[in-house]
């Protein structure tokens, strides 16, 4: 946190409180705002939770839960029925459309494209919808060390009972390999981008990603800070960006991924995402030299039915 956010122990130990804080915060006003909720994010300048409402009556009851309130003209349940929206259509999409996602602190749509090809991006979601353009995602998976697939590497992500979380291309886009330190127990990809490895006996599992020990799987509003463990560029730290992001791979598009200012490369693929403070909070997809993409590790523990490991 020093090096990637330029904070000193005290600061980031104090910033580490205020977001754990403000996750249980955004969970309750979820609750009580009910249909009027319209989205939650971190200010890192006034080191508070913004709640979004619909409803302007809702203000006083934001503010009394310590957070700072603002009235927006969409809700977050109508943001995501509109990302659904270009989900179901995402296979008649232009190839220089790379992906979409709902922008909570700006209340809006955003569309990512590739350099140049903004018009066709509109013809696809409508006019209403904002187009970012940037370079295409890929995939992180190469040769290497780490934990092996064949020829090509990936990165663990978090432990669980019995092995470990990982990134699902790391099967379907590296053979019919298994990992040299366990075998594939499930897999996702595309439409996720999720595994598990069943870990081979004598191997020692640890709740913990980098330094930092597991402690829960709360998920980190947008803006909160948070860090990543991959086998090619180490421990990286940044800020959560756009949820339930819709990402376009050449390989096939993925849905329900969060997005982050985080350094990842190639062989990051799988690592884990984790809060300072010890949240899980998914694991490496992929991303290009701006963006790291994750997928959420609650999805993950629920659709195999796994626990994670915590110390």
């Amino acid at each position: 946190m020093k090096r990637d956010l330029g904070l000193d122990a005290t600061a980031a130990r104090d910033l580490m409180a205020t977001q754990e804080a403000a996750i249980g915060t955004e969970n309750s006003l979820r609750t009580a705002l009910g249909e009027s909720f319209g989205g939650a994010y971190f200010d890192a300048a006034t080191r508070k939770l913004v709640v979004s409402t619909t409803d302007a009556s809702e203000v006083a009851a934001v503010t009394a839960a310590g957070a700072t309130a603002r009235v927006v003209a969409t809700s977050a349940a109508q943001l995501d029925s509109e990302v659904a929206r270009l989900n179901a259509r995402e296979r008649s999409a232009p190839s220089s459309v790379t992906g979409w996602y709902a922008d909570i602190v700006t209340n809006e749509i955003v569309v990512t494209a590739l350099p140049g090809t903004a018009e066709a991006a509109k013809s696809f979601a409508g006019s209403h919808v904002r187009v970012i353009e940037a370079e295409a995602p890929q995939l992180f998976v190469k040769g290497g060390d780490a934990y092996y697939i064949g020829s090509s590497r990936c990165s663990v992500g978090l432990t669980v009972q019995g092995g470990y979380v990982t990134a699902g291309h790391c099967e379907t886009e590296t053979g019919s390999a298994q990992p040299n330190n366990g075998t594939w127990a499930g897999s996702s990809f595309p439409g996720n981008d999720y595994a598990w490895v069943r870990t081979n006996s004598g191997v020692t599992l640890e709740p913990r990603v980098g330094s930092v020990t597991v402690r829960g799987s709360s998920s980190a509003a947008t803006g909160a800070q948070v860090c990543k463990a991959g086998s090619t560029t180490g421990w990286t730290c940044g800020t959560v960006g756009a949820k339930n992001q819709t990402v376009r791979y050449q390989q096939g598009a993925v849905g329900g991924m969060t997005a982050t200012n985080v350094r990842c490369q190639a062989g990051d693929s799988g690592g884990g995402f984790i809060t300072p403070a010890g949240q899980g909070q998914g694991v490496v997809s992929g991303g290009n030299t701006s963006t790291c993409y994750f997928q959420p590790l609650g999805e993950i523990l629920s659709v195999y039915g796994l626990r994670l490991l915590t110390g």
